[in-house]
């Protein structure tokens, strides 16, 4: 069997993750929410720890929702501070070093 050409990777997608685990997380509280008020039923058959499932979830997502946001920030000024350095060296101001190599 012949062998195909290798095609390279596609470039990722971009999503909102800060909309996805925002969601999530409002869903995890929701439902910890709706189960509290069986909490007597549940426990009766088994199920006590499904609220309390639920309220990590939404403390989880939480440290999530704070991850993303902290990841999408960085994404942006790693994304400013290269548009800055392109432009530098557009104009011809710039040595056309990136800032680790350059020397003073």
């Amino acid at each position: 069997m012949p062998k195909t050409p290798l095609h390279p990777s596609p470039p990722p997608l971009e999503a909102n993750d800060v909309a996805i685990v925002g969601g999530g997380t409002v869903l995890w509280f929701v439902a910890f929410l709706a189960l509290l008020p069986f909490q007597g039923t549940l426990s009766d058959h088994g199920h006590g720890t499904w609220p309390w499932i639920c309220l990590s979830g939404g403390l989880l997502g939480l440290i999530g929702l704070w991850y993303c946001r902290a990841r999408r920030d960085a994404i942006a000024r790693s994304r400013t501070a290269e548009a800055a350095l392109r432009a530098a060296d557009d104009d011809g101001t710039g040595s056309g070093a990136g800032p680790a190599t350059q020397s003073d």
